[in-house]
């Protein structure tokens, strides 16, 4: 990730490009480079463990703590 990619926002987990932005639900997303929604989830989709999330925090982590993937499912 280049240094311009960095400030501009988070990676799509579906087209890559750094353009995730939080929307007015909690717990939601969307990119706004190819228009695909997501939401953040509770069990990982890679590797199944369970985490704790928080909703309600502008700056979510969105990483798996056991195996770095991303917690964002497709909506």
């Amino acid at each position: 990730m280049s240094e311009l990619d960095s400030k501009l926002g988070m990676e799509c987990p579906h087209c890559g490009e750094p353009w995730l932005r939080p929307t007015a639900a909690p717990g939601r997303y969307r990119c706004v480079y190819c228009l695909q929604r997501f939401e953040l989830v509770s069990v990982c989709p890679n590797c199944g463990e369970h985490s704790t999330i928080v909703r309600m925090s502008s700056t979510s982590v969105t990483a798996c703590n056991h195996c770095q993937g991303s917690m964002l499912k497709a909506v």
